[in-house]
């Protein structure tokens, strides 16, 4: 997959990320989505991980961009 194809799919992702709202959520969804909700963060935050390690290894930083 092109370059410019994968940094698409992850500004889509981060986008999604951002429209979740668990705490918008009736108790016994998010109950009944724990496990399922619980599974996907773990996976997205060991990929985070993997791709940040990645980017450091090669001796460049990850800064967080400043608001205007």
């Amino acid at each position: 997959m092109r370059t410019n194809d994968l940094m698409v799919r992850l500004t889509a992702a981060a986008s999604a990320l951002g429209d979740l709202d668990v705490s918008a959520w009736p108790e016994d969804t998010l109950k009944d989505q724990l496990g399922e909700l619980s599974a996907a963060l773990v996976a997205l935050d060991s990929q985070l991980t993997r791709v940040a390690d990645e980017v450091r290894a090669r001796g460049l930083r990850i800064e967080e961009p400043v608001s205007a």
